[in-house]
């Protein structure tokens, strides 16, 4: 199946998921289940292998979801998204719907992803200090995503929607090398 394919059944899928927890507003309780369900797929990704078994019996999924569901301490409208998406065979794309949940989330509260490439961590001060900076700059909250990105040299990349700020080591170098060529 196409990865394309695969990203629309999973934001159908968070929606629907996203819709029913609104109803019962549980929108909150059921984005932290979500995060921790993406935090233990991320982990193992044997679980997605294992839970997409065809030769698995459907109610047999159901009771390990339901053990699983106890001991995570998931809400019950997660689990019955869960047992949703075993009964229509659709836990290849678990990935996918927990990532379209969580950007769906983040749509409707205002949040802006943002994704930062740096060469190595930030320091609590500097995250907090660049944390501010996009909020403000963006005016609303922001969630960061870092990457570490040793060829960059030093510097930072900042990518957000479809924007891009490049501020890196090595972007400023080949900008310098193009100039210098310029000049021959």
């Amino acid at each position: 199946m196409k990865k394309d394919s695969k990203t629309k059944i999973g934001r159908v899928y968070a929606l629907a998921l996203y819709e029913a927890a609104e109803a019962k507003k549980a929108v909150s309780r059921v984005s932290d289940d979500m995060a921790k369900l993406l935090d233990a797929v991320k982990a193992d990704s044997e679980i997605v292998k294992y839970l997409s078994n065809p030769l698995w019996n459907v109610d047999d999924k159901k009771a390990a979801l339901k053990a699983v569901a106890a001991k995570m301490k998931l809400s019950d409208e997660t689990l019955n998204c869960l047992d949703l998406i075993a009964e229509n065979g659709r836990f290849a794309e678990l990935p996918q719907i927990l990532e379209a949940f969580r950007h769906i989330f983040y749509e409707k509260h205002g949040i802006a992803e943002v994704e930062v490439g740096t060469v190595k961590v930030l320091s609590a001060a500097q995250d907090e200090k660049l944390r501010a900076n996009l909020e403000k700059m963006l005016s609303r909250k922001v969630v960061v995503k870092y990457e570490i990105k040793p060829e960059l040299l030093g510097g930072l990349v900042i990518k957000f929607n479809s924007n891009m700020i490049d501020d890196s080591l090595k972007s400023k170098l080949n900008r310098l090398e193009l100039v210098m060529k310029g000049g021959q």
